[in-house]
C-alpha cells in the first residue's frame, strides 16, 4: 500500500543511511528526521533498527504532539526533542542527532568548540555552544521533551540564533544539528565533528591556541554566506 508519506520517508531513509556512511553513527545510536511542515508532522527512524537492516518502510510519521500518524514500529527515543524543536523553530525542516566521538568528547567536557580556523568560520562566525547539564528535575521530568527545552534554553542564553548556528553540544550528552532539510543537517553533524576533531588537535598542539581573528572570520563566513558571497557555482 503506498503512503502519502513516501517522498518524506524515503528523505528521511537516505540522510540516516549517509549518517551511517560518514561514521557518525555506532551500532543503532543516532537519528535524523525530516519535517513536511504543510501536514504537520515529521519523519523519523525507529528505534533501535541497525542500519543494515533498516529500509524506507520502516521510518515512523509522528505530529508535533509526538503522536504515531502511519507506521508500526516506534519512533526513535529522541523523537519529542525532535518534535519540540519542529514546533519551536519554524524554519528548520531536518534534524540529526549522533554520539560521533570529538562531538561527544567535547560535550563530555561541557566546553563550547572555540573558533580556531577557517574551515570552523566557513560554516558559522561564533564558538560551537554546549548547553549545560540537564537540572535535575528535567531529567527526572519529561526527559526526552525537556532535552528541547535545554537546547531552546542555552541559545536564549547565549543569544544565538537557531539560523545561523546550526548545531549545538548538550552538556554529557552530544551533538543535534539541523537544517533547512534532513541532508543539510547531516551534513552540519558532520561538519561538527570535523571541528570538534580539529580543535582538540589544535589544543594537544597549542594549549594557548588563539581564536581565529575577526576579520578571518568574516571573510570566510560571508564569502559563503554573505550577500555578495562567491563561493561555489
Amino acid at each position: 500500500m503506498s503512503s502519502k508519506f513516501q517522498a518524506l520517508k524515503q528523505e528521511c531513509y537516505e540522510a540516516n543511511m549517509q549518517l551511517n556512511e560518514l561514521n557518525l553513527v555506532v551500532y543503532t545510536f543516532g537519528n535524523v528526521s525530516a519535517v513536511d511542515r504543510e501536514n504537520g508532522v515529521f519523519a523519523i527512524k525507529p528505534s533501535g533498527v541497525p542500519y543494515e537492516d533498516l529500509k524506507a518502510e520502516d521510518i515512523v510519521i509522528v505530529d508535533f504532539d509526538n503522536n504515531i500518524i502511519e507506521g508500526d514500529k516506534r519512533p526513535s527515543s529522541d523523537t519529542k526533542t525532535h518534535a519540540y524543536l519542529y514546533k519551536h523553530w519554524p524554519n528548520i525542516g531536518g534534524i540529526a542527532h549522533t554520539h560521533a566521538t570529538y562531538s561527544v568528547a567535547w560535550a563530555q567536557a561541557q566546553r563550547d568548540i572555540p573558533i580556531f580556523g577557517t574551515t570552523h568560520a566557513d560554516h558559522l562566525t561564533a564558538d560551537i555552544p554546549c548547553a549545560a547539564p540537564m537540572a535535575d528535575h528535567l531529567i527526572e521530568g519529561n526527559y526526552e521533551h525537556n532535552t528541547g527545552i535545554q537546547i531552546l534554553d542555552c541559545f536564549k542564553e547565549k543569544n544565538l540564533s537557531y539560523e545561523e548556528v546550526e548545531m549545538v553540544l548538550l552538556g554529557n550528552h552530544g551533538p543535534f544539528a539541523w537544517g533547512k532539510n534532513a541532508a543539510k543537517a547531516v551534513y552540519n553533524s558532520k561538519v561538527l565533528e570535523v571541528c570538534a576533531e580539529m580543535a582538540y588537535l589544535t589544543l594537544q598542539i597549542n594549549p594557548a591556541a588563539p581564536r581565529l581573528k575577526d576579520s578571518l572570520i568574516k571573510k570566510h563566513y560571508e564569502r559563503k554566506h554573505g550577500k555578495d558571497s562567491y563561493y561555489g557555482q
